[in-house]
């Protein structure tokens, strides 16, 4: 009996306490409401928001673990930004353990949903866009975890972002699945991150379509560890519209795949088609930088197994066509810039060929390509990472 109470004591100190549903309906006070909502919730709590649409001039936040925002459905529930007057984004999340679901963002000022500093945060069933399509003046990122540990994105949908739609930065332990991202400038990008599984997803219609990146003077740096798997990647077409000076700015129009000074990449079991530039790039990072422990080019990068069609018959990139042409017309599947570290070749296993190497002697000193074709590239061994597994609770969530 003594045994029992004590695990029954444990258990209601474990658990929130008093945890409650907090209702918030679309009306006149919405944005006080919603905003009272999320400062009053304590852990354990859902902010259920019924459907309707929430006109709301400024930007909403939380900073309490443990509380569940819900809409009734991405189609149903709309937090509408249309006259934001006030903040960086439409949520700020800063706080652990929450998870976003069921609801849309349209036409934050910002960045649509944000999560900083956070452990355990889950982004299920979204849908953030920006309605009036493409434009340089859209917010910059649809869904936006940065600096975050065990990242779920799940069933979301992004539109219209002017620098990534689906963006996960200098995070751990990530899970992008089962999400839609299409006119964006980058579709899907995982950035100075490690440990990432990205699949199931559909990227169309957007400047590029998955990046995996590593980016200098940065707080996390040396991403590694991805796996991009089991997703469409087709027919990425939309003219870039970033910013001037945005580092995506530089993403070649029907970039389909592309990695830039990563590490352990793997990119299999994928359909690859209709992208104008190149169905894979793997490139050095070509702007100027200070940092002695970055590394700016590729290494350990796997590409095998993937359902390539067309891609690569107008290369978007200075000196583009000439390449397409001195082989054939139309670029083929892997396009490696082949930039070498001071130590030697570095491992790297690309069996969807041909494989065009351009053998530059630096990263993006095209003018001193002396290009070569092999049908397939192998060289050292590379293990690749285990699958991601995420904490028991946010692991059973699904979209």
């Amino acid at each position: 009996m003594r045994s029992f109470a004590l695990a029954l004591c444990a258990f209601a100190l474990a658990a929130p306490a008093y945890a409650k549903t907090i209702s918030v309906a679309p009306g006149a006070d919405a944005q006080e409401a919603l905003q009272l909502a999320l400062l009053d919730a304590k852990p354990g709590d859902v902010v259920e928001l019924a459907a309707g649409r929430y006109e709301l001039t400024d930007g909403l936040s939380l900073d309490v673990d443990e509380v569940t925002i819900k809409g009734a459905g991405p189609d149903a529930t709309v937090l509408s930004f249309d006259g934001q007057q006030g903040g960086a984004e439409g949520l700020l999340i800063t706080s652990d353990k929450v998870t976003v679901r069921d609801l849309a963002v349209e036409n934050s000022k910002g960045d649509g949903v944000k999560s900083k500093d956070a452990d355990q945060i889950s982004m299920i069933n979204l849908r953030v866009e920006w309605t009036g399509g493409p434009k340089a003046t859209n917010g910059a990122y649809g869904v936006y975890p940065v600096g975050s540990s065990n990242v779920l994105i799940d069933g979301v949908t992004v539109r219209g972002a002017s620098d990534a739609g689906i963006y996960v930065g200098q995070s751990n332990n990530i899970i992008v699945r089962n999400s839609v991202a299409e006119f964006n400038v980058a579709g899907i990008e995982i950035e100075n991150s490690s440990n990432a599984d990205v699949y199931g997803n559909t990227v169309t219609h957007n400047t590029g379509g998955i990046l995996v990146f590593d980016l200098p003077n940065l707080p996390v740096m040396g991403g590694h560890s991805t796996r991009v798997f089991d997703n469409r990647i087709v027919n990425n077409d939309t003219p870039n519209f970033a910013p001037e000076g945005n580092i995506v700015a530089s993403v070649p129009v029907g970039a389909g795949v592309m990695i830039m000074a990563n590490r352990n990449v793997h990119v299999f079991d994928n359909e690859i088609d209709g992208n104008q530039t190149a169905a894979i790039m793997l490139v050095g990072y070509t702007q100027a930088f200070d940092d002695p422990t970055y590394n700016p080019i590729p290494r350990e990068v796997v590409v095998r197994d993937n359902r390539i069609g067309r891609n690569g018959w107008a290369p978007a990139f200075p000196g583009g066509a000439q390449r397409a042409a001195a082989v054939g017309g139309t670029l083929p599947p892997v396009l490696w810039d082949g930039v070498a570290p001071e130590g030697g070749p570095q491992a790297m296993r690309l069996t969807d060929g041909p494989v065009l190497n351009l053998n530059l002697p630096k990263a993006g000193a095209m003018d001193q390509a002396n290009p070569s074709v092999a049908a397939t590239l192998e060289r050292g061994e590379i293990s690749e990472p285990a699958p991601v597994v995420l904490p028991e609770a946010q692991a059973a969530l699904t979209s």
